[in-house]
């Protein structure tokens, strides 16, 4: 009796994972071509079925698309898939640091767990720790409002935009200038590997001492507040509050038991995460949707260059057509062509490439092999 071997290609659950085949041998006495049409595509629609992917955040990320500088009309396909992305950056990030905490003997996720993730970024550590020394102003501002001891609301309302660049500062109110002590002063964020971590003591803090934080400030912070300026200057008063409003998308505001589904706690890991933990993840998901789709528009305007040096767009180049008039009712011409699939999925390969270090280390080595997941 002679054996038929086919193999089914199939594909992982996530975006990017590496083809499956899988082998099926029948007796070829017993199986007949449209049997075996059948049980191949039972087969793979079965194996497809478990891995099943339900978005649960597009209108989130459509609005820290548009942020990050895309107008179009995002499809359905791109948000679904950068938030597969961002599901499995979230994934591996937390199975990080459950690896993290066994090794120094806890069984809970820390927030240094997940600064050092980031560690290496030195524009996105400064942006978290802004984020974390506002949100424990306005933590220390509403303790002191309940306690009836402060007033402070202007404060607490201007620091709600934490998750761009957080320019705000403190302000009087209607009333005079607030009270600011040291409670209401923002809380210095300090790091694990830094030197005056590893002392039991610091040294107290003076009031005429340079704020370090500014000056931590790279060039890429620098560049994305100059690029939110460029995107709002033109815009008219009921523009600039929609951006305004979808400044504030989150994945975790509001959403704490959606976001703990989401992102697997009780699966992957199986620490409880505390508020803190919640928003620096909430703070890390905006930055990779907004790295994303920076990449994805700066890949999408190679292709356009590319295309036109050769001459892909007849329409245009060919002097016997006369050019298109846009009519009244047409939309604008960046709105025509949004953000497709193809640019998301060349934005994450170029986030996945390793670094130069990295390439130098395997010089001497041989034989193919996978190379983990890089955090965006």
């Amino acid at each position: 009796m002679v054996l038929v071997s086919t193999a089914v290609c199939l594909r992982g659950p996530e975006p990017f994972s590496s083809p499956r085949f899988v082998y099926l041998y029948k007796p070829s006495s017993t199986l007949s071509l449209s049997a075996l049409r059948s049980h191949l595509l039972g087969f793979k629609s079965a194996a497809m079925a478990g891995t099943g992917f339900t978005p649960k955040y597009r209108s989130e990320i459509q609005q820290m698309m548009f942020v990050s500088g895309e107008t179009g009309d995002i499809s359905q396909e791109v948000t679904t898939l950068i938030e597969q992305i961002v599901q499995q950056q979230v994934h591996q990030m937390l199975r990080d640091c459950t690896e993290t905490a066994t090794r120094r003997g806890s069984r809970s996720i820390a927030t240094d767990d997940l600064m050092m993730l980031i560690r290496h970024d030195k524009a996105k550590v400064s942006r978290l720790r802004h984020f974390l020394q506002w949100k424990d102003v306005r933590k220390n501002l509403k303790d002191s409002e309940d306690k009836g001891g402060g007033d402070a609301a202007d404060l607490g309302a201007g620091g709600a935009d934490e998750l761009g660049a957080g320019i705000v500062g403190p302000g009087g109110g209607p009333g005079g200038p607030v009270d600011t002590t040291k409670k209401n002063k923002k809380a210095k964020v300090d790091l694990v590997w830094d030197v005056p971590s590893f002392f039991a003591e610091s040294v107290p803090a003076r009031d005429d001492e340079e704020d370090e934080e500014e000056e931590e400030m790279n060039f890429a912070t620098l560049q994305r507040l100059k690029n939110a300026d460029e995107r709002t200057k033109n815009m008219t008063r009921e523009e600039y509050v929609h951006w305004s409003d979808c400044r504030q998308a989150s994945f975790t505001f509001r959403k704490g038991k959606r976001f703990r589904e989401w992102a697997g706690f009780g699966i992957i890991t199986d620490s409880k995460p505390n508020d803190d933990i919640i928003d620096i993840l909430g703070f890390l998901t905006f930055e990779i949707v907004q790295s994303l789709t920076e990449e994805a528009l700066r890949v999408k305007v190679a292709e356009d260059e590319y295309r036109k040096a050769i001459g892909a767009d007849t329409d245009k180049n060919n002097p016997r057509k006369r050019k298109r008039v846009a009519g009244l009712f047409d939309p604008p011409e960046e709105a025509r062509e949004p953000v497709q699939p193809s640019h998301i999925q060349e934005a994450f390969r170029r986030m996945q490439r390793p670094r130069n270090k990295s390439k130098a280390m395997l010089n001497f080595t041989s034989g193919l092999f996978r190379r983990p997941l890089m955090l965006i």
